[in-house]
């Protein structure tokens, strides 16, 4: 097994896809997910077919000759994971307004009165026997 560099990560666990990604060893998380589902990942010896296996301190992650080993630095954040973490917190923000909206709009149209004249019972037709 080759020489493994030493990978710092500041939240714990971290999945690994993003640890892909952000350590560089692969351009995307899209082609992370591919190379992962590939079966081309290997964590502690063993080859890893989820995408987002949590990942924690000690783990050693071998893809394309590469290995790292995972230690865990809650006070290095790199300003990847800064973004990634702020764009995260946005999307959340944005969807929970929009369920908000959705339930809100949902709730009017029940509560609203009907707008059709209510039908009397003498103008409707007798059932037939």
């Amino acid at each position: 097994m080759s020489e493994h560099s030493t990978f710092d990560i500041c939240v714990e666990p971290i999945e690994l896809y993003k640890l892909l990604k952000i350590s560089n060893m692969v351009g995307g998380g899209g082609e992370a997910k591919t190379m992962i589902s590939e079966g081309n990942i290997s964590v502690n010896n063993k080859v890893i077919v989820q995408k987002r296996k949590k990942i924690r301190h000690g783990d050693v992650i071998e893809f394309n000759g590469k290995t790292i080993k995972i230690a865990y630095n809650p006070g290095k954040k790199s300003a990847e994971f800064i973004n990634t973490v702020v764009s995260a917190n946005k999307n959340a923000k944005k969807k929970k307004r929009a369920k908000s909206k959705a339930s809100a709009a949902s709730s009017e149209t029940n509560t609203k009165p009907s707008t059709k004249p209510a039908v009397e019972a003498s103008k409707r037709k007798p059932a037939s026997v």
